[in-house]
């Protein structure tokens, strides 16, 4: 079974695993059971979002690709409205 803790009231799919201290280089850990739940391996390539207002993002780049694909077809939609 995965491991984190549950987030209270948001069922199964959010988790807290923890926190992760930034090394001398800025450098951050992430916590076994989020790699192992998330798949994620050295190496791997992860993208890093920020909000002033509400902090960090992590994620993998394709989980957003249907965003942006979905962001830039409302624009040119708009676009091609004017």
């Amino acid at each position: 079974m995965p491991g984190g803790k549950h987030v209270l009231g948001k069922g199964h799919k959010q988790r807290i695993f923890g926190t992760a201290k930034v090394g001398d280089r800025g450098q951050i850990v992430i916590p076994k059971e989020a790699r192992e739940l998330f798949g994620i391996r050295p190496g791997d390539t992860l993208l890093i979002l920020g909000e002033l207002e509400t902090g960090l993002i992590v994620s993998r780049p394709e989980v957003l690709n249907n965003l942006a694909d979905e962001l830039l077809n409302n624009v040119k939609n708009k676009n091609n409205e004017d």
